[in-house]
């Protein structure tokens, strides 16, 4: 039985496609039988994986609204192990056509229920938003990866959206749990970045993953080669940072497990 986690964070530009990408590939390299869930608009972790955009024909937009076949929108990558469900800019108008369908919030979690037992790991990408989308993915989700920006405004809005996994976990899906807070853009260098890791340390303890991911380069080429890092430079800082967390992300589930 495979693992739903669902990235989110309503923040735009936290790391959340990039850590999708270089998470599942990095779990793939290590065996497990990965799945993403492109559920942003934007599509960026489709394309950031391979996946021409444009000659999918069924995408996560037709399995929510017309409930395509879900595996027939399976698309290979690079790595064996490593499939994606992409996403398609229609998704902007899903949330309205969605309104009036019966039980909207459990769409995605319906939808994914037949590959639950085919992936050791399936990562939803969410988009920027607290929307009907997102609620959707944490809906059908086991946990959350909540990416958080080593910069000085990294813990605005998590208030909110502690605030929304709570009401979910409250009304929608009362097993939902906070898989961890994961620091990006990580410099070092930076005191701020430092001061910063202590904050997110000091109010989440123990849900702060060990692993930073430190700023680097490779990591904003990668995707417009549809690359993930561990493929464009396996020994660049972001592929060793992603595989540092890949073993950590396993090694904290085994413990659960025991």
């Amino acid at each position: 039985m495979g693992k739903i986690i669902a990235m989110a964070n309503q923040k735009g530009g936290v790391g959340k496609t990039t850590t999708t990408i270089n998470l599942a590939a990095s779990l793939a390299t290590l065996e497990k039988k990965v799945l993403v869930v492109d559920a942003d608009p934007q599509a960026n972790a489709s394309s950031g994986l391979g996946v021409d955009i444009k000659q999918a024909d069924c995408t996560i937009y037709e399995c929510l609204i017309n409930r395509a076949d879900v595996r027939k929108a399976l698309h290979d990558t690079e790595i064996d192990t490593l499939k994606v469900i992409s996403s398609h800019i229609n998704l902007v108008g899903a949330e309205i056509e969605m309104l009036n369908l019966p039980n909207r919030e459990k769409i995605l979690k319906e939808v994914l229920a037949p590959l639950k037992d085919d992936f050791d790991y399936i990562l939803i990408d969410c988009s920027p938003s607290l929307g009907l989308i997102t609620v959707n993915a944490l809906t059908a989700a086991d946990s959350v990866i909540i990416p958080v920006q080593a910069e000085y405004f990294a813990l605005e809005g998590i208030s909110k959206l502690l605030n929304t996994i709570k009401i979910i976990k409250s009304k929608l899906n009362p097993s939902l749990e906070i898989e961890g807070f994961l620091l990006t853009m990580y410099d070092s260098r930076l005191r701020q970045a430092n001061q910063i890791y202590d904050e997110v340390k000091r109010h989440f303890q123990e849900l702060v993953f060990k692993t930073v991911i430190q700023r680097n380069v490779k990591l904003s080429e990668a995707p417009s080669f549809g690359l993930p890092t561990i493929l464009y430079d396996a020994d660049s800082t972001g592929a060793r940072n992603h595989m540092a967390l890949a073993k950590e992300l396993i090694s904290r589930n085994q413990e659960k497990a025991l």
